[in-house]
């Protein structure tokens, strides 16, 4: 069984250093949107409205934004109301290789709660948590021999949930990175109330092999809130903040596209950017770990921000960009190859590119 597991994880390191060395060759990024429930599986029914419904037409609408962009393809868990299994879902994102798992859906709740709330894959940090995980993970009893093909996972159990391994740990940052985005669109831009990135228990979430996040797009529950869903106008404002959310990630983590525009933009000038902080996340986690260097791979100088309910860990903290370019590199070096550049001006985290546009010194 080591031996097994030894194989297993080397497969795995093997597989993401061929995805990296595939995106460095510009792979075309490939999204999978997948529209909640769907066919004999209403979702929430919220004064009325069906989440089914208005979960297609909001990523039906992303999709159509998104095919603008000539490198970006865009695929489909269903575009009709039809019921796609969990399990079929994430098969679906696996098999197409995709770089990006984004499924969205409606929240429904006994108060008058409103807001939107973005999900990566994680162990349940509180009761609210767990039971909108229940809640959309209680569809697999509408599946045919859904024990065994979930290992006997009952959604209604607690202990399932405690039993559950975070299976898309080697993807947690790239989620929380792109959950992040997404919440941004949501609050600054439509200014909506932001519930924050949070991480549960999602079955549609935890057999993807790629970043996956569960968005939320508000409470149908809430009357005023669910007014807004169900209107063409709200559908195609929450598309366009999920679409640019999905455009500020791959534009973050596409390193090489941003280099040849930082290079045709920039000849001549200097690399100061005073009112932008760049730098390198390395990990994140619900935990505090102690800023040592051994628990860091040696890296010396990290930090620790607290956003939302996770810790982020940072390495590096300039205006200067090729400065930070060098300390990505040396992150790397140093093990962390999964991490990547951050900004933040004004204390607001923005796209790098958004960033590289901001007056030079």
């Amino acid at each position: 069984m080591k031996k097994f597991s030894l194989y297993f994880f080397l497969l795995c390191g093997i597989l993401l250093l061929n995805q990296e060395f595939a995106w460095s060759q510009n792979k075309t990024f490939v999204v999978v949107l997948d529209a909640g429930h769907g066919g004999k599986d209403p979702g929430n029914r919220g004064n009325g409205y069906k989440e089914k419904d208005i979960a297609l037409k909001v990523v039906l609408e992303v999709g159509k934004i998104l095919k603008k962009d000539k490198d970006i393809k865009v695929l489909y868990t269903r575009t009709t109301d039809t019921l796609v299994t969990l399990d079929d879902r994430a098969k679906i994102a696996n098999d197409a290789d995709a770089d990006l798992f984004v499924s969205v859906h409606c929240n429904a709740h006994s108060s008058n709660a409103q807001g939107t709330e973005t999900f990566v894959l994680g162990l349940h940090r509180n009761e609210d948590n767990l039971k909108i995980a229940m809640k959309e993970n209680s569809v697999i009893y509408l599946e045919d021999d859904y024990e065994v093909v979930y290992d006997g996972f009952d959604p209604s159990s607690p202990a399932s949930y405690i039993g559950m391994t975070l299976m898309q740990e080697e993807y947690l940052d790239q989620s929380i990175l792109l959950a992040d985005y997404v919440q941004k669109q949501f609050t600054n831009t439509l200014k909506r109330v932001n519930r924050g990135v949070k991480q549960a228990g999602f079955l549609v979430l935890r057999k993807t092999f790629m970043p996956s996040v569960l968005v939320e797009t508000g409470f149908l529950t809430n009357k005023q809130e669910g007014r807004y869903l169900n209107s063409p106008a709200g559908q195609a404002k929450m598309a366009i903040s999920i679409a640019e959310g999905i455009v500020d990630y791959k534009n973050s983590i596409n390193l090489s596209a941003t280099e040849v525009n930082y290079k045709k933009e920039n000849q001549g000038r200097k690399e100061e950017y005073p009112s932008v902080t760049f730098m390198v996340q390395i990990a994140a986690g619900s935990k505090p770990l102690e800023l040592a260097p051994y628990n860091f791979k040696g890296l010396k100088g990290v930090s620790r921000k607290l956003e939302g309910k996770l810790y982020k860990y940072y390495y590096g903290n300039t205006s200067n960009y090729k400065e930070i370019q060098q300390l990505l590199q040396q992150a790397k070096s140093a093990g962390f190859s999964k991490s990547f550049l951050v900004a933040f001006k004004g204390g607001d985290k923005v796209s790098v590119n958004d960033a590289l546009k901001t007056k030079r010194k």
